[in-house]
């Protein structure tokens, strides 16, 4: 035999066991078994050079020396320019390597060496979807489609492009496409429920997720999105089962992690919800999405410093998370921080003008900052958005009632009804009979339900004469019973009932209604405000309350009520910090003080320095005819935004009313100081932003002093 034909067979062999040592694992023995063919010039081993640069360059790979792997394959191509698995090498080395457009490079060069192999066209096509170039990479998958039409995995591939070209309907095809090539494709049952999921085929997506599981039983990302799928379809045990199993098989699945924080805080679970979401960012850093939802969990807490750096991390790492801004800007207005709180909110509906949330919370800080007419405009666009916003719908009614404008303000308040977070929503669940619409009342019985606070049914009790003159047979009213021996003898009421007796009793009725909606079926201007009641006092009562109020020394009687009821929405804005606020009011001279103080704050008036001249009678009181017996016999009432406002104002008793800076209620108008409501009666003194309460009982001092020294 030739020596040269020895030295091809000996180079042959060698490479033959190079293959074996690299089938075994032995990648630093395969190296060294071909090492002398590397190494050789000769032309015998030139012929089969290509094959063990080739063979060195997977080896190199392996024991990841990358360079040494870049360098072989590049001479493998020098040495053979037409050696198609060198090509295939190096555009997987580049692919992994980040640097794709050598990848593609590459392989463009192979498509033209190999055009009729299919894997070619399948792999150019995962180098161009990972460049976003989304429609060379659909044509590449097509062409591989041509040549092998029962290829599964560019049938796959196809799908994920077609997904981020919003396809839906192509990518549905291309991945049933793929299960039709090879029914037991795990993640292209999976794949296939995400694109009926968008679809909202929730049905269908359940099945497919469910088969891929079938298939793959730890199959996390098919565990993750079945449970995104019945996190929204409201199956909120089951997905918090599914997110459970997904972190089980794979410990550090960020996206599981976060899934189940989420929903946590949907379950009010917020102690395991941090946890869940805590794990996500140990997992990933940079996972800007579990901060905001980290956020989320502290901001329910009230852990606001801590909810505020989340949010600010969660912006940090991703600045086009509108949720993110608009999330920090509310919990900023809760701080009271409102501009900053408006520039938050306004950047995430520059990154999504459709946020209907952010338009309507958007309304809301603006309110706050007494911008209206631009609050105005926001709630406008939250439900352009979206019709059906009832938050939306009740807030701009209460605007624009708030501005007088009466016509539309009336008609938008009924939407209190569609509210599910209001007590108004479960009337016509509760009640047996149909809710009264406007329609000739002539005839007809009428329940009159008490859904709203005490004040509410003071004020607007003025209506019940009105209803009665549209030809109502009879009135019934169902009120607390702290109400009861006040609405007796108002005009239009024939009978009043306690709630209970009224819920029973409801299907006797013809229909019901608020007083509440009154002014509505009234079309109430604020030129046509009817007067308000003149409720009738028991003289025996009056009487009994005046011997306790003979005890004063000689002087003006003024009636003191420093805070409401610590459950209202606004409590902590319209109450006063103590009795003690109202301390420049005690140099007023001649002045006699007396406390009608209810709740919580009555110990501030029993505990009060002997030298103060304050009666307490608060305690004392059953209910509010009591109070209005005493409020009759008064100078003038002091008091913060309460039902004795409404009282001492219907009595016609001059009524100075405290208003806070913040969320003023809709009822005392804007930018006025005196009330349409009660004419001549009602004083409006209002804290300016930033004003403490101090200084707006000095403004009622001096009040005092001009008006009555």
């Amino acid at each position: 035999m030739p020596h040269a034909s020895k030295h091809a067979l000996a180079v042959e062999s060698r490479n033959q066991r190079a293959v074996s040592l690299y089938a075994e694992g032995k990648f630093a023995d395969a190296l060294a078994m071909i090492a002398p063919t590397l190494q050789s010039s000769t032309e015998a081993a030139h012929a089969l050079k290509a094959d063990a640069l080739n063979i060195a360059a997977t080896c190199s790979l392996r024991l990841n020396r990358v360079a040494d792997a870049e360098n072989y394959w590049r001479q493998c191509i020098e040495t053979q320019p037409d050696f198609a698995p060198a090509y295939d090498g190096l555009g997987m080395l580049y692919k992994s390597l980040k640097r794709l457009p050598e990848a593609v490079t590459v392989y463009r060069t192979l498509q033209t060496l190999r055009p009729g192999m299919a894997e070619v066209h399948n792999n150019l096509g995962t180098l161009l979807h990972d460049l976003r170039r989304l429609p060379d990479a659909e044509a590449a998958y097509r062409q591989a489609l041509a040549l092998r039409p029962d290829y599964a995995q560019a049938y796959f591939n196809l799908g994920l492009v077609l997904h981020d070209l919003r396809r839906l309907h192509d990518a549905e095809t291309a991945y049933r496409a793929a299960l039709a090539a090879h029914p037991d494709y795990a993640e292209a049952h999976n794949n296939l429920g995400n694109v009926l999921k968008e679809q909202g085929r929730l049905a269908e997506a359940d099945a497919a997720y469910r088969q891929a599981l079938l298939i793959k039983p730890h199959y996390p990302a098919a565990l993750n999105n079945l449970g995104t799928l019945l996190e929204a379809s409201n199956r909120l045990t089951e997905a918090e089962l599914a997110f459970r199993l997904a972190v089980t098989v794979q410990s550090d699945y960020v996206e599981a992690h976060a899934n189940l924080g989420a929903l946590l805080v949907k379950l009010k679970r917020l102690p395991e919800a941090e946890t869940a979401l805590r794990q996500a960012i140990s997992h990933r850093p940079g996972f800007g999405e579990a901060y905001y939802s980290l956020g989320n969990v502290l901001h329910a807490q009230g852990r606001l410093p801590e909810a505020e750096a989340a949010y600010r991390q969660a912006i940090a790492l991703r600045p086009d998370l509108a949720e993110a801004h608009h999330n920090l800007g509310v919990m900023l207005a809760a701080l009271d921080r409102l501009r900053e709180a408006v520039a938050c909110v306004q950047q995430a509906l520059r990154l999504r003008a459709g946020y209907a949330e952010a338009h309507y919370n958007l309304g809301n800080i603006l309110k706050r900052l007494d911008r209206l007419p631009e609050a105005e405009a926001a709630f406008r666009s939250a439900l352009a958005l979206r019709p059906d916003y009832a938050d939306a719908h009740f807030y701009l009614a209460t605007l624009l009632l708030a501005t007088g404008q009466f016509a539309e303000g009336w008609q938008r308040y009924e939407s209190r009804y569609e509210h599910p977070g209001f007590a108004h929503h479960n009337s016509r669940t509760l009640l047996h009979c149909p809710q009264w619409q406007g329609e000739p009342l002539t005839g007809r019985s009428l329940l009159v339900w008490q859904e709203d606070g005490l004040g509410d049914m003071i004020q607007f009790s003025r209506y019940l004469a009105l209803l009665k003159a549209r030809g109502a047979a009879t009135i019934t009213l169902a009120c607390a019973p702290v109400l009861r021996k006040l609405m007796t003898g108002v005009d239009g009421v024939d009978r009043i009932v306690d709630p209970h007796t009224a819920l029973s009793q409801a299907a006797q009725y013809d229909c019901w209604t608020s007083l509440m909606s009154a002014p509505w079926h009234a079309r109430t201007t604020l030129a046509t405000i009817p007067a308000a009641t003149r409720f009738v006092l028991d003289p025996g009562s009056v009487e009994r309350w005046r011997a306790r109020l003979d005890t004063l020394p000689a002087g003006r009687k003024i009636g003191l009520v420093w805070k409401g009821n610590p459950q209202h929405h606004n409590d902590a804005h319209r109450s006063l910090p103590s009795l003690a606020t109202l301390a420049s009011l005690w140099t007023l001279p001649e002045v006699n003080f007396v406390s009608l103080q209810k709740g919580p704050a009555e110990s501030e008036a029993h505990d009060a320095p002997a030298s103060l001249p304050l009666l307490h009678l608060g305690s004392d009181v059953q209910d509010l005819a009591d109070s209005a017996a005493i409020i009759s016999q008064l100078d003038l009432v002091v008091c913060v935004d309460t039902s004795v406002a409404h009282l001492a104002a219907s009595l016609r008793r001059p009524c100075w009313i405290l208003l806070p800076a913040t969320a003023v209620d809709w009822r005392w108008l804007h930018g006025r100081d005196d009330s349409p409501w009660y004419p001549d009666t009602v004083r409006l003194f209002r804290q300016a932003a930033g004003e403490p309460w101090t200084a707006v009982v000095e403004r009622v001092r001096r009040a005092y002093i001009e008006q009555f020294v």
